[in-house]
């Protein structure tokens, strides 16, 4: 309950502030397994290496500067995060990444 000029201004019991009670695990997790499974996936081959770096963007493809007469009129914001496997895709480039650097010696800034 929260007063402002001494009238009472009561909040419904929904609204927590996110340190009280707020739990971000979600139960029924369905892409559990595959985030488990890319997590897991560990680079031995530099073809399977090479393949993933150039399949993977380095940089959100969607993402766009609409110009109109060399003036910025909008933005089309990067969409890549709201993919549920986002993290999962970018720490499977990133060790493909570090296995063609570390096991092969090969210079990566092709893939960059």
């Amino acid at each position: 309950m929260i007063t402002t000029n001494s009238q009472p201004i009561i909040l419904p019991t929904l609204i927590s502030p996110l340190g009280e009670n707020h739990q971000t695990s979600n139960k029924s997790d369905l892409l559990q397994p595959i985030r488990q499974w890319l997590d897991e996936i560990e680079i031995h081959n530099r073809k399977l290496a090479k393949f993933i770096a150039k399949l993977i963007p380095a940089q959100c493809p969607f993402e766009r500067d609409i110009m109109f007469l060399g003036h910025k009129v909008a933005h089309i914001p990067p969409m890549c995060k709201l993919n549920p496997l986002y993290d999962q895709l970018v720490g499977l480039r990133f060790r493909a990444l570090c296995y063609l650097v570390d096991q092969c010696g090969e210079d990566i800034q092709s893939y960059c």
